[in-house]
């Protein structure tokens, strides 16, 4: 049997996303900036797409500007917000617990002189918002937090979150790094009060290489790329039809029958955490119910290396994660696992889970039977 786990780093597409990036690709491939029939085609597959997401957010269309994933959604929020704003301030908060897509971008925007404060997070993931108000300044151009932590599933509270901005510091930006939310969750970000919301289309099982920044109207954004002024001058360059008409098909499949869609994922979630809590020594740093996600489970397993227990399983059939994907090539002890107070011993001994449409109980059945046999194994090797 084999048993993907690992949908938080990338999912399998929907058949539906499948056939209609086939079809761009082959059959309606025109670049939407034509004048001719190919191109008014192609752009309608663009004006689709923007629809069909703006729908799912209860957004305007002029809403949604298209980006190569999350990485760029959030570098454009990020950058793009504090070069537009400057003027006003040079003060952002994030917190400690933050993507590489956040946190690498913030550190650019220390060099080029803007000031970053960072805020803490409790044991289950989640910043205070005493710590906001305090941190927040008359210069606070920028607040920007996750809405789902990518490796524990933490869902901080976004709605206090801007209220409490939107309250005390009216001009200030609220940016929500929301790939790991959206499909997951109900979002409006008129409602919650978000200005800027980054998604990713391959969490979502659309392709690679695709996602949007949700701008809300009235928000100043500088764009980072120049050229051929797409998109109303915010992001330049041919769009990806194939990748944003899949995206746009993937949006919609996730909010079709989606409560029905989130209880699987729930599920899925409490059997794989109740039978992992039967296990010797291993401790579930995920949380069940309305604060975690209903995709992620975090755990840690006491006498061995992350690294080794995840190549186990791997010869197994069975893949899962030590960290996110995106930071696979800088190893390092996590920053989220230290951030909630994960025990040392645990540090290098944790793994990811995350499901998609597409996993089951049977497929959690097997890899708890196979835990059972690899762990006695490989803790007595280590010990040896």
């Amino acid at each position: 049997m084999e048993a993907y786990f690992d949908n938080s780093a990338t999912t399998r597409v929907f058949d539906s996303v499948k056939e209609i990036v086939l079809r761009t690709m082959t059959q309606d491939y025109g670049n939407p900036s034509s004048k001719h029939r190919k191109g008014m085609e192609a752009e309608q597959y663009i004006r689709e797409a923007r629809e069909r997401i703006a729908k799912t957010l209860r957004a305007q269309e002029r809403e949604i500007v298209f980006t190569s994933g999350g990485s760029e959604s959030n570098n454009m929020a990020l950058i793009g917000t504090a070069l537009a704003n400057e003027r006003a301030g040079r003060h952002i908060i994030s917190t400690a617990i933050e993507h590489a897509s956040v946190y690498q971008p913030l550190e650019f925007l220390e060099r080029a002189g803007f000031e970053v404060t960072f805020l803490p997070v409790d044991r289950d993931g989640h910043i205070s918002l005493e710590d906001l108000r305090a941190a927040l300044r008359p210069d606070t151009i920028l607040v920007s937090t996750m809405y789902v932590n990518n490796e524990i599933g933490a869902v901080e509270p976004v709605e206090d979150i801007a209220r409490l901005i939107h309250e005390t510091h009216p001009k200030t930006v609220y940016h929500v790094d929301a790939i790991q939310a959206y499909g997951k969750f109900v979002i409006r970000p008129e409602k919650q009060g978000i200005d800027l919301l980054s998604v990713s289309g391959h969490k979502i099982h659309g392709p690679k290489g695709t996602g949007f920044l949700y701008i809300r109207k009235g928000v100043k954004v500088k764009p980072l790329i120049y050229g051929g002024g797409q998109q109303w001058d915010l992001r330049a360059g041919t769009e990806n039809v194939p990748g944003v008409a899949g995206l746009g098909v993937a949006a919609m499949e996730m909010y079709t029958n989606h409560a029905e869609k989130v209880r699987q994922l729930t599920e899925l979630k409490d059997e794989l955490t109740d039978r992992l809590c039967e296990l010797d020594d291993v401790v579930v740093n995920s949380r069940k119910g309305g604060e975690s996600a209903p995709q992620i489970v975090s755990a840690s397993f006491g006498g061995v290396r992350a690294e080794v227990l995840l190549h186990a399983l791997e010869e197994r059939g069975i893949y899962v994660s030590s960290g996110s994907a995106c930071s696979s090539n800088h190893p390092g002890v996590s920053g989220t696992l230290k951030g909630i107070g994960v025990a040392q011993k645990y540090l290098d001994a944790t793994l990811r889970f995350s499901f998609g449409m597409f996993n089951t109980k049977e497929e959690i059945a097997y890899c708890v039977d196979v835990l059972k046999e690899l762990l006695p194994l490989l803790r007595r090797y280590r010990r040896g």
